[in-house]
Formats: C-alpha cells, structure tokens, sequence
C-alpha cells in the first residue's frame, strides 16, 4: 500500500471505479448527481473518496441530467464523461462509463450508482480483493441481498455492453455468468437513497 496525494492506493491489480450519476432522479426530486449531505457535501465526493481510499486507480463519474451543472461538482481528481443517451436509461449510463474506462490500465472496473453516499472504502476493498485478472466478476452482497459496488474485470465489458438495455444495469449478466458474491453485511448496510 502507497499513499499518493493523501490517497491510499494498493498495489493489488490496477482498477478503475466508475460512478453512475446521469439519471434525472425523479423520485428523488433531483438528479443526484448534485445531490448532498446535510452538512453540504456533494454525494459525488462522498463516492469518489470511497473508490480512491478503497484502492482504485482512477475514477470516472459518468454524468448526464443537468451534466454541465453536475461536473461542477466532480471533484478533482475524478474524470467525468457524459453519457448522451442518458435518457434512455442506466444501460447508457453503464455503457458510457466503460467506454471511457477503455483507455485506462485497469484489469477491472468498480461500478457503484451515485446514491450510495454511506458506502465505505471498506467494502470497496473487500471487493477488489477478489480480483483475479481480466476475467473477474463479482458483486457485494448484504446479508445476501445483492447490492454494489459491482466489480467487472476486463474481458467482460465489451459482453456487457452488447447485452445491456434499457434501465437495466449488469445484474442479469452478473448472474447469468455466475458472479462472485462477496458478504459485506458486517461493513454496512448496503442501502441506496432514492428519496429525500
């Protein structure tokens, strides 16, 4: 483990966290990409800190509703994209972000939605622990429920990409390919907040 700027990177296998943030949020009332903690702290940071802390490379926030507004609140560090069919749903959105990670020397990608602000970097290191090269695929679960972050290694972004649709994430894939599924229960609860 190196500390780099005050961020705290292992040396396990290169990954790269990406953070799906384009919805509009209608049931939030907002998109929650601009979305913030009591205190005034951007969800957005409250992620990126998670992803960083829990051993990711890079990290690339995929924006779309409101984007220009939102990449305001990208912190530094963090590399935003746009996904311009956002509209259509979080395959976009999913698309996007691993489209962007292309160009990164990542064996593995660590997707968590925005709406996540309590996740700790703990559990973002529990899952990339179980990465085992470019083929790795695996999921957090609490007390067996699945959950995120979601982690993609390499070879099965493209696959992915081709088999997404719609508002649907990669949970049918996950579990179509038999993904790992790591018990994080004893490190959070797992909930995201879809209302105010």
């Amino acid at each position: 483990m190196v500390l780099d700027n005050g961020r705290v990177t292992t040396l396990a296998a290169p990954s790269v966290g990406i953070v799906l943030a384009a919805g509009a949020g209608t049931r939030y009332g907002m998109p929650k990409a601009l979305a913030r903690m009591p205190d005034g702290t951007p969800w957005l940071e409250l992620v990126c800190v998670a992803l960083w802390e829990g051993g990711c490379d890079e990290v690339i926030v995929v924006l779309g509703a409101r984007a220009e507004e939102a990449a305001r609140v990208v912190p530094d560090g963090a590399r935003s994209v746009v996904a311009t069919a956002w509209q259509s749903g979080l395959s976009a959105s999913t698309r996007a972000g691993l489209d962007a990670a292309g160009d990164a020397d990542a064996q593995a990608a660590i997707v968590v939605p925005v709406d996540v602000p309590g996740m700790p970097s703990a559990v973002v290191t529990r899952v990339r622990a179980s990465i085992g090269g470019a083929d790795a695929l695996a999921r957090a679960v609490y007390d067996g429920s699945p959950g995120h972050p979601v982690l993609l290694g390499r070879h099965h972004w493209r696959p992915l990409g081709r088999r997404l649709a719609g508002d649907s994430g990669a949970r049918r894939y996950l579990e179509a390919e038999g993904a790992q599924l790591i018990e994080c229960g004893d490190l959070w609860d797992g909930h995201d907040v879809d209302t105010r």
